[in-house]
């Protein structure tokens, strides 16, 4: 495997040397470059270039450096680094700030002592100044007073000697939209009091929105604060298609080893990256949050896996988590099994709906090349050849049910279904045997905890009985509960102390919910044709028990069948009873 250079993949490691440009920074730099050290200002000058997060403001800033660096002894301007969000607090970032321009400064000999020395003496002052000192008393007021006069003595003797020597010098200030915002507020403030300095460059790097909501008052905009300061600004464009791929494919290379020829396939690649993939790539944090995630992903499944279908995989772990999680929790639905076409199109087509409209088609098509199943709901294609289904063997596809797991090894799902998962499976209420076999299926699912899948969705659903469950699938829901109630009685799931709920209680639980929300001979017709039919036999006995009992200690209006509709279903239930003895 190719060792992954894990600094170079960092979302905040920034690019160093214009050789390493990607995104067309590099020319601009250098001409920005070289204006900083031709132009001619008569005091302070403030210069930032505003973008994005991630979008490559760092590493203009240090192309800019960079060129700065190459200029000729006599043209090369002093360099003064200063990162404000390694320190914190009003003092600590006004003294860190002199006290870095003191130390470049010192190692400078051609900067005169005495400027270093006023430097320092500046520092000490406005460092002392408290802020904010708007509620100070009198005696903290007149100290205020005192220092903010001794500083702007001292700016001015600083201003007169930085007239006499001849090298510019250039402060980079990094890293402000990481800042808090009374950081950010405090960092300005210092601007705003020396930017007339003569001969100095400030070049700032910053997210302009951000800044704004911080510099925002109720007196006045942000954007009227930053104006006062900063004298010419540059925004990064974003950057176009074709730079955002080759950078993406050239960090991919870094992370993925040469795979085995049967693992990728150049035209497979081409399809799902063009037909999925690239429309989530619009940025370069896109690109950092997808070649992050397969830095750490990717590594414990190497050689084991199409390498194609996991990039395509954790792409959609990264901008769909939604479908990551359904393709993860519904493996039936996804892989090769018996479920019935209108149960799977309802499910399908129910999760998709949820997904903002922009990303239905790239995910639809997306999911329709990593698993063929799918294109019987959402392509043409119905009918696949056994020579076909092997060929995917042979490949490591996702689709294969035993290369599925695989594909989620570093997976800490939570135990619960999402609110998207469960309406899906509503979905595929369209009649009791298909809802019946997707709780089945949910049974055979089991959960970090020890449970099965079913125990953590029937507690759930209860919060949807009352409302979302739809009224026409009422009588659905409890047949198919009724059928295949005792299929979802897991030992798994059993009461784990006498407090706790077996899966048999909360099924009863979410049976009355139910009821409750039809008019009695509705439930009445109900229960007759589920006790008729059904297949669990206790679960109906038990039930039959639970009507019973509120005959006897509940009012009339609290129970949910009649004396005259019990004695029906009692009789249903006697003649069930009957018949299993005689088989």
């Amino acid at each position: 495997m190719v060792q992954t250079e894990v600094n170079d993949l960092s979302q905040d490691t920034p690019l160093i040397t214009p050789e390493e440009d990607r995104l067309g920074y590099a020319s601009f730099a250098k001409h920005l470059a070289d204006s900083i050290c031709k132009m001619d200002f008569p005091e302070g000058f403030a210069i930032a270039v505003y973008g994005s997060w991630n979008s490559g403001k760092s590493t203009l800033l240090n192309f800019i450096v960079h060129y700065l660096k190459q200029k000729p002894e006599e043209e090369q301007p002093i360099i003064v680094p200063f990162n404000p969000w390694l320190f914190s607090g009003y003092q600590d970032i006004t003294r860190r700030f002199f006290d870095q321009l003191q130390n470049v400064l010192s190692t400078v000999t051609a900067v005169p002592k005495g400027l270093r020395e006023r430097i320092a003496d500046v520092a000490k002052a406005i460092a002392e100044i408290p802020m904010p000192y708007a509620q100070a008393g009198k005696a903290v007021a007149t100290l205020v007073d005192d220092k903010q006069k001794e500083a702007s003595e001292l700016k001015e003797d600083v201003e007169d000697t930085l007239t006499k020597q001849h090298r510019r010098i250039v402060i980079t200030i990094d890293d402000i939209d990481r800042l808090c915002t009374e950081d950010i507020q405090q960092l300005f403030r210092l601007l705003k009091a020396i930017p007339n300095f003569t001969n100095v460059v400030y070049l700032l790097s910053c997210n302009k929105k951000s800044v704004i909501q911080s510099l925002a008052d109720e007196d006045t905009s942000g954007e009227e604060d930053l104006g006062r300061i900063i004298q010419m600004a540059f925004e990064l464009p974003i950057p176009d298609k074709t730079s955002l791929r080759k950078l993406l494919f050239e960090r991919l290379a870094r992370i993925v080893s040469e795979p085995e020829k049967s693992l990728f396939e150049p035209t497979r690649w081409s399809q799902i990256y063009f037909q999925g993939i690239d429309e989530f790539i619009t940025n370069i944090r896109d690109i950092v949050r997808l070649t992050d995630t397969l830095t750490v992903t990717f590594p414990v499944v190497d050689c084991e896996v199409n390498t194609v279908d996991f990039i395509a995989l954790e792409s959609l772990r990264v901008f769909c988590p939604i479908a990551y999680e359904v393709i993860l929790k519904n493996r039936n639905a996804f892989v090769e099994s018996d479920v019935a076409l209108e149960e799977l199109t309802n499910f399908h087509n129910f999760w998709l709906a949820e997904l903002p409209e922009e990303d239905k088609q790239p995910i639809k098509k997306l999911l329709m090349l990593l698993f063929p199943k799918l294109e019987i709901i959402w392509g043409h294609n119905s009918f696949y050849s056994e020579q076909q289904k092997l060929e995917w063997q042979e490949k490591r596809r996702i689709c294969c049910p035993e290369f599925f797991p695989i594909y989620f090894r570093l997976n800490l799902s939570t135990s619960n279904l999402s609110n998207t998962q469960i309406k899906a499976i509503l979905s595929s209420a369209c009649h009791a045997k298909a809802f019946g076999q997707k709780l089945i299926e949910l049974a055979q699912q089991k959960r970090q905890d020890g449970t099965t899948q079913v125990r953590a969705f029937l507690e759930q659903l209860e919060d949807y009985a009352e409302k979302v469950i739809p009224t026409h699938c009422i009588s659905i829901v409890i047949e198919a509960l009724f059928d295949v109630g005792e299929e979802l009685l897991s030992p798994e799931d059993r009461a784990a102390s006498m407090f706790d709920f077996s899966n048999e209680a909360i099924i009863h639980r979410l049976i009355a919910q139910l009821l409750c929300r039809l008019d009695e001979p509705e439930r009445f017709n109900v229960l007759k044709t589920a006790m008729s039919q059904g297949k669990a036999l206790s679960i109906i006995e038990t039930e039959m028990g639970i009507l019973a009992n509120q005959q006897v200690s509940s009012s009339e209006e609290e129970c949910l069948i009649s004396p005259q509709y019990l004695k029906v279903l009692q009789d249903v239930v006697d003649k069930r009873k009957q018949e299993k003895d005689v088989d």
